[in-house]
């Protein structure tokens, strides 16, 4: 019987995910089942199907972040987004971010270049992001058993859309502390969304979705630039589309 590396691979695979693609993966652990290994065999997995390609996931920390609390270690500061994220902030050839709340992971053939210039962003998913530059690399967006909620890509269309619910009015003065142990000074805005209630499962009302199943949890894959233009689209005519007001 297939251990659970190479059943989950299967799955991946079988969802049409290619061995250079660049993919950025949203996940529940619990979702998939009992899992041997744990989350660290999900991790293995999943870059066992990229071995010419680059896995990425959301290292988000805006938990412990805050305006109380303005202090961040690119090497420390845990993630809030679930364990297999956590896991594979501190899997071994590994790279982070440097962002105080939206930082990303990532390991394999583009890491470094992808997340090499987050540090020069002053919004949680501005320019720099790898969360925008997944578009540069032809990326795909899995939510691995967790929902279309939870897709971080968006703020960063909210974000160019300009929108009036999406930032704090006034920064917030942020220490980072970078893999050397340089701290550095700098303002950031931070999300406001007091009100608001998101709703990025109306992507699927935008854009191509693939739905399948990895182990026990459902799964969508979508195309980061098609979701970039189709949603940049529905906003002009809809600022409100993918929220709700409370």
């Amino acid at each position: 019987m297939p251990n659970a590396i190479d059943r989950i691979a299967a799955d991946v695979r079988g969802l049409g995910i290619q061995p250079d693609d660049t993919l950025l993966v949203h996940s529940s652990l619990k979702s998939l089942g009992w899992v041997d290994g744990g989350a660290e065999a999900v991790i293995r997995a999943l870059i066992g199907c990229l071995p010419e390609g680059t896995l990425l996931m959301p290292a988000l920390n805006w938990e412990a972040v805050t305006r109380d609390s303005p202090k961040f270690s690119v090497l420390n500061t845990p993630t809030c987004v679930g364990l297999i994220t956590e896991t594979f902030r501190k899997y071994p050839g590994a790279v982070r971010s440097m962002h105080p709340t939206h930082s990303v992971c990532a390991y394999g053939v583009n890491a470094d270049i992808i997340t090499a210039g987050h540090y020069m962003d002053r919004t949680p998913v501005g320019a720099h992001s790898p969360f925008r530059l997944l578009r540069k690399y032809a990326g795909k967006i899995m939510m691995l058993g967790c929902g279309l909620s939870p897709n971080t890509f968006m703020h960063g269309v909210e974000e160019n859309a300009n929108l009036p619910y999406v930032l704090e009015p006034e920064p917030t003065k942020i220490y980072m502390e970078d893999i050397n142990g340089a701290v550095h000074e700098a303002y950031y805005y931070m999300h406001d969304f007091r009100g608001i209630v998101q709703r990025y499962d109306r992507a699927a009302e935008c854009v191509n979705v693939r739905r399948g199943k990895v182990l026990d949890a459902d799964v969508y894959i979508m195309d980061a630039a098609e979701l970039w233009d189709a949603a940049g689209e529905k906003l002009i005519g809809d600022p409100w589309f993918f929220v709700d007001r409370e």
